[in-house]
């Protein structure tokens, strides 16, 4: 994403105008755009004209539009986002009111203005957006015969970017060579798209992840594909092939492959893997029933409020999903506790995404978590003011011990 022009006052008031330039971008102006905000972009609008005689014509135009967000749809594996909503300024193809669906787009401005000011986290948002250094940490291709789902990891998300399916004849007695050659132009065409995918000139680890040793004679054909070409490029990254197993070759498992220690070890400086790092540091204190980790929103509310999530050791971890939500008081609630930690109490705050694994393991534990810097007891019976026990269904569970079913 690139910066445009940004134009915010002390209050929290103005515009930012943003250039999205790959679809990553769109997840990113998927997190940014919000409900009641004023967004202006490019627009295609049908258009009826009427003829003196009472003849009516109907035609598309190009023009630009300004609408007041409704609704906003985003497809994470097309990379496309679409927003609705009603228009706020009149042009001579529409008028206040009426409602329109804006397609943002790949290489067109779309400019933003929030409609209760730019708060800490939205201009968060923007500053990871236009960060340069923010291209995918790494590409797995999980696999398994007659099939491979080209996978990029980013900082934000697991996006499919090619599937790949070959039919491969089965091994049968006397006819062996036909199951060879299906796999071999299977492997041809998996390396082809996946070449098409990603830059040589950019190391990054590709993972190779399968049952069996579909993977490893994967990785044996990328190599010596690469030595009878004499694809210099390809043999330079022959080390950044890394094989692990994986229970199919089938994209839900690339959860357990992103969790192996291999592949751990080589992802050790990005940030899924040390948001992935703090997820087990909460679930090991979690297990030991040492009052240093607690979940939920209103035990972590607590524990904030008295000091336990700040410096020497306090992470706040919570999920970007809390930050879409509809209500604005929902999201100033959250908002307002990231500053509580972050300018306030000096403590670490970490926003796990929703479309990694790490986020998907904090949402089940209702989107927030903190790590304290000193132990507290029964953050969850703080409100039984008259100090009966009360017993908690099984199916509610408890917000630190050893029964989580999430451990």
């Amino acid at each position: 994403m690139r910066l445009i022009k940004q134009n915010i006052d002390r209050d929290g008031s103005g515009t930012v105008t943003l250039f999205p330039e790959e679809p990553e971008d769109m997840w990113h102006a998927y997190n940014l755009i919000r409900p009641t905000d004023l967004l202006r972009a490019s627009a295609l609008r049908r258009v009826t004209t009427e003829s003196a005689t009472g003849s009516t014509a109907s035609h598309r135009v190009h023009t630009t539009l300004l609408i007041r967000v409704r609704s906003i749809d985003f497809d994470p594996q097309a990379g496309q986002l679409h927003v609705s909503g009603q228009i706020a300024e009149e042009n001579k193809f529409a008028k206040v009111g009426q409602f329109h669906t804006l397609d943002l787009e790949l290489q067109r401005n779309f400019t933003l203005e929030k409609a209760e000011g730019w708060d800490s986290i939205a201009l968060d948002v923007v500053r990871e957006a236009v960060n340069p250094q923010k291209a995918a940490d790494a590409v797995a291709v999980v696999m398994q015969e007659g099939l491979a789902n080209i996978c990029f990891i980013t900082q934000h998300q697991t996006v499919l970017r090619q599937r790949v399916e070959t039919s491969i004849p089965r091994k049968r007695q006397g006819r062996a060579g036909d199951h060879d050659k299906g796999l071999e132009k299977f492997f041809q065409t998996t390396l082809d798209t996946l070449l098409r995918q990603i830059d040589l000139s950019e190391s990054k680890p590709v993972l190779l992840a399968s049952p069996g040793f579909t993977a490893a004679s994967f990785q044996k054909y990328i190599i010596d594909t690469a030595t009878s070409t004499g694809n210099k490029s390809l043999l330079a990254n022959k080390s950044n092939f890394i094989v692990v197993h994986s229970s199919s070759g089938h994209l839900h498992s690339l959860n357990e492959v992103l969790k192996s220690p291999e592949v751990l070890v080589r992802l050790k400086d990005t940030k899924y893997a040390r948001e992935t790092r703090l997820m087990d540091d909460f679930m090991t204190s979690l297990r030991k029933d040492d009052g240093r980790a607690w979940y939920g929103p209103k035990e972590v509310e607590k524990a904030v409020e008295k000091g336990a999530v700040g410096r020497g050791g306090g992470v706040l971890l919570i999920s970007n999903s809390l930050f879409r939500a509809q209500d604005v008081g929902t999201r100033r609630r959250w908002v307002g506790l990231v500053d509580k930690v972050k300018d306030v109490e000096g403590g670490e705050v970490r926003v796990l995404s929703s479309e990694h694994e790490s986020g998907k393991r904090l949402e089940g534990l209702g989107g927030v978590a903190a790590i304290l810097t000193f132990p507290l007891d029964d953050l969850d019976n703080d409100d039984d003011d008259d100090g009966d026990e009360t017993t908690v269904p099984a199916s509610m569970g408890t917000n630190r011990g050893t029964d989580n079913p999430e451990l």
